[in-house]
């Protein structure tokens, strides 16, 4: 591993929250290093708290979760697809 690649454990861990703030259980997205390949989980809302600060997770803000979306589009759709259509 090269001094520039960070070791697993150094990797930065994402979260996108999916359900509604009043939810009793949380579903969200879960990524480790790459927010754009992610799982998706589903806790109650005091085990959620208690992933992230174990996790020491990255909240995703909406600039990042639009370009997962798109990211997600070009691999569904294809990149050259209108979206009209």
């Amino acid at each position: 591993m090269s001094p520039a690649t960070p070791s697993f454990e150094q990797m930065p861990r994402y979260v996108r929250v999916r359900s509604e703030p009043d939810a009793a259980f949380v579903e969200f997205d879960f990524a480790i290093g790459y927010p754009d390949l992610f799982v998706e989980l589903v806790l109650p809302r005091s085990a959620f708290a208690s992933f992230c600060t174990s996790n020491r997770v990255r909240h995703m803000d909406a600039a990042m979760a639009a370009a997962v979306d798109t990211d997600m589009q070009k691999w569904r759709y294809g990149e050259g697809r209108d979206q009209d259509e």
